[in-house]
């Protein structure tokens, strides 16, 4: 679940936060995003299938604040052990990402997570 302060201001229509993250060693990203149930981003989550994520998780819960929102998790399978990412891959996905969210005025920053959150 991503820290949301507020679900009264959106980065994007539909999109509360975003957080593109891996765990140690991080070549492998996964997108997680916190969504407006009632104003889903449905042009975001279609390019995100196109370009070979798929939702692994999905918990709709209501903000302390009242606000509705539905996290989702995306991971695309690479060629490399245990469906990581090879270096070409992730620098790949990457840029995929970075276009996508850049046009709908988002600009990512992708983060290794820390061990105690990646395996919490």
């Amino acid at each position: 679940m991503l820290f949301l302060k507020s679900t009264t201001a959106t980065k994007a229509p539909g999109i509360y936060e975003l957080d593109i993250a891996a765990k140690p060693p991080g070549k492998t990203f996964g997108v997680f995003v916190a969504t407006d149930p009632g104003h889903p981003p449905t042009a975001v989550l279609e390019a995100l299938a196109l370009l070979g994520f798929r939702n692994t998780h999905e918990q709709a819960y209501t903000h302390r604040d009242k606000g509705k929102v539905r996290d989702l998790h995306f991971h695309k399978p690479g060629s490399d052990l245990f469906e990581g990412w090879t270096g070409d891959e992730c620098a790949a996905n990457l840029a995929g990402l970075a276009a996508l969210f850049a046009a709908n005025g988002i600009t990512i920053a992708p983060r290794v997570m820390t061990l105690a959150e990646a395996y919490a």
